[in-house]
């Protein structure tokens, strides 16, 4: 991966940033990304904890693929209503909002979360 490339996602991730920020009442729900697996997480900016996580790597089928991203929304979506969360801040992380964190995205639409 070049360095142009990664430099440009960090830049782009700073100003979302800038933009968001979590609360405990309505979290953060922040994605990464990585060509192995999908990693989501709940986090409250206030106090710095992470509240909930998932990730493509615990679920039965591992592979960093659109469906499995939806699966990992559904399951972070799940934990949130779990712990009272019903609505969440989405932060793209830098990343496209395409692909696998659309799917990420609408899996935890689906599943309940409101942002």
């Amino acid at each position: 991966m070049s360095t142009n490339k990664i430099s440009r996602r960090l830049r782009i991730k700073k100003g979302i940033r800038n933009k968001i920020s979590g609360t405990s009442e309505r979290p953060r729900l922040t994605v990464f990304r990585s060509n192995k697996a999908i990693y989501a997480q709940l986090v409250d900016d206030t106090t710095g904890v992470t509240l909930a996580a998932a990730s493509s790597v615990k679920l039965d089928d591992a592979k960093a693929n659109i469906e499995t991203a939806g699966k990992v929304g559904t399951t972070i979506a799940e934990q949130a209503l779990a712990k009272g969360i019903s609505e969440v801040v989405f932060d793209r992380n830098g990343y496209l909002y395409h692909g696998k964190v659309k799917s990420l995205a609408e899996g935890a639409r689906q599943a309940g979360l409101k942002f």
